[in-house]
Parts: structure tokens; C-alpha cells; sequence
């Protein structure tokens, strides 16, 4: 969908509420509400939101990784496993 023709003025929302909102969460539409001409912010349903802040949470890991990788904080995948089994073992001993 494009954004270009979500845009709705906040005068209709306001009109209309209760009818976008249903809109909006039965298609899983995205509505710009604009205010004085001027996209000020945007309404869309529960499960898209949700959506977008898992996106947004695995980008911030990925982000954070990134930097440790950077910054030389890496183990090889051989050093952590013998380090979990260091682990194992020394637990059931």
C-alpha cells in the first residue's frame, strides 16, 4: 500500500473513528493523519504494530552484534561449545 493514499485528515478521523479503526483493523490498512495539511502521525492496526516492534527489536540485536563484531567481543562456535561442555560436565559431576 502506499502512503500516498492513506493520508487522512484529521478532521475525518475525528468525524469517523470508530469506522476507520474498523477498517484499519479488519484490512490491516495504514492511515497517515494529517493536520493542517501536514502528516503528523499514523494509525494502523495491533498485529502490524506489533509486527513493525519486532522488526524494529531484531534489528537492534543485529545492530548491537554488529558493534560487539567490531569491537573484536567474538568466540568461535568451537571455543563456545567446548566451553559449554566444560560446563556440562563439571554439572554433573
Amino acid at each position: 500500500m502506499k502512503l500516498s493514499e492513506a493520508v487522512t485528515p484529521i478532521s475525518k478521523l475525528k468525524a469517523q473513528t470508530a469506522r476507520l479503526i474498523a477498517e484499519v483493523a479488519e484490512h490491516h490498512k495504514t492511515l497517515v493523519i494529517t493536520q493542517n495539511g501536514k502528516a503528523k502521525a499514523v494509525l494502523l492496526d495491533l498485529a502490524s504494530y506489533e509486527q513493525v516492534q519486532d522488526s524494529l527489536a531484531l534489528l537492534k540485536i543485529l545492530a548491537q552484534s554488529s558493534a560487539s563484531a567490531a569491537a573484536g567481543r567474538v568466540r568461535t562456535a568451537k571455543r563456545v561449545l567446548a566451553g559449554l561442555r566444560k560446563s556440562l560436565d563439571g554439572a554433573s559431576a
